[in-house]
């Protein structure tokens, strides 16, 4: 279902798409940034309950300086000093995030409105969204084509999949920003969510938030979440790990048989909804951001304050361009990209 959320400055539809599967769950997709802007699950009595954070209205979506639910490219996360060099060419970006460049820049992906077509699947009802980068975008190079699927599965998931191709080789990194309050959003902090990540190592960052280039075991560390355990336990532990970032934002390698694998990446549970989210995806890398800059207005004039949500962003690693030991987010002229993400949505009763 289509209806009209808005309007862009320039006069230009904003459009809001509602899916429903089968067993009542519900997804609502904006046209600006491709935005989820609610997503309804039931917990252990049946009851749906929006567990996504969001902006009051679409005038907010236009901007989203909080990245609310939005797809974010060209580069997801951060690109170290809003520079890198391919083949032999240094390629100069936005500096939007303190001397580095975050999340596509000033206009990225997240300000984009995409041109969308509603399909009913097989294994649910689907918005497919286009949008066409032009060379030279915030900086990167070659005319890059974008497509992502939403789908909502009457399996009760939420799946993305993501298509690319470009005219010139290029840097490509997508994710999903969305926010989640499995208690339900707008209800409180998510610190007594309990987490577990398929994930033995991370990549520890500096004082910008920029992976030094290591890799290290989170085995006796904070960020060690290979068992499942609250999200508040360990996050304001006395840790050099968790000095620059005030809580949890940093990128955690996935355990994969080979590459491309969709395997589990995440589970959450929270207790008293029973409500439990898998993340499964093909990427080899997820940022666990626990919300630590929260500080606004969301949905219906709520507040949302510092760890009202948490995010789970499958991805590749950040500032992979600048750093050769890291899995390369080099799309070549003429490749094909594709990857995929399965919110998968259960109820532990």
């Amino acid at each position: 279902m289509r209806e009209l959320f808005g309007k862009t400055d320039q006069g230009i539809d904003i459009d809001l798409f509602t899916l429903r599967n089968k067993n009542g769950l519900e997804a609502r997709i904006a046209s600006v940034g491709g935005s989820l802007v609610s997503l309804k699950v039931p917990d252990r009595q049946d009851r749906l309950e929006d567990i996504l954070l969001g902006h009051q209205g679409p005038e907010t979506y236009l901007g989203n300086p909080r990245y609310m639910g939005c797809l974010v490219g060209r580069y997801a996360n951060r690109i170290g000093q809003a520079r890198f060099t391919l083949h032999g060419r240094t390629y100069s970006l936005a500096q939007n995030n303190g001397p580095n460049h975050l999340h596509g820049g000033k206009v990225g992906f997240s300000h984009a409105v995409w041109a969308c077509r509603e399909r009913l699947t097989e294994e649910g009802p689907a918005l497919e969204l286009y949008h066409v980068s032009p060379d030279g975008d915030e900086g990167y190079p070659g005319n890059l084509h974008v497509r992502v699927v939403y789908t909502l599965t009457h399996q009760d998931a939420l799946r993305l999949d993501y298509f690319a191709t470009t005219d010139q080789d290029t840097v490509l990194n997508l994710t999903n920003h969305a926010y989640f309050n499995l208690a339900g959003e707008g209800t409180g902090d998510v610190l007594s969510h309990v987490l577990e990540l398929n994930a033995s190592r991370f990549t520890p960052v500096d004082e910008t938030i920029i992976p030094t280039g290591e890799i290290r075991a989170v085995q006796g560390t904070p960020l060690d979440f290979t068992s499942p355990k609250a999200i508040g336990t360990d996050i304001h532990a006395d840790s050099p790990l968790l000095r620059y970032t005030r809580g949890f934002d940093h990128n955690f390698v996935l355990q994969k048989t080979y590459e491309g694998e969709l395997s589990l990446a995440a589970r959450v549970d929270e207790p008293k909804s029973g409500r439990v989210m898998e993340v499964w995806t093909t990427e080899p890398g997820v940022q666990f951001y626990s919300g630590n800059y929260l500080d606004m207005s969301g949905k219906g004039g709520k507040k949302y304050d510092s760890h009202a949500g948490f995010c789970l962003e499958t991805q590749h690693f950040p500032d992979s361009p600048n750093q050769s030991a890291f899995p390369s987010t080099l799309l070549r002229a003429g490749q094909a990209y594709w990857q995929t993400t399965v919110y998968q949505f259960l109820v532990n009763r």
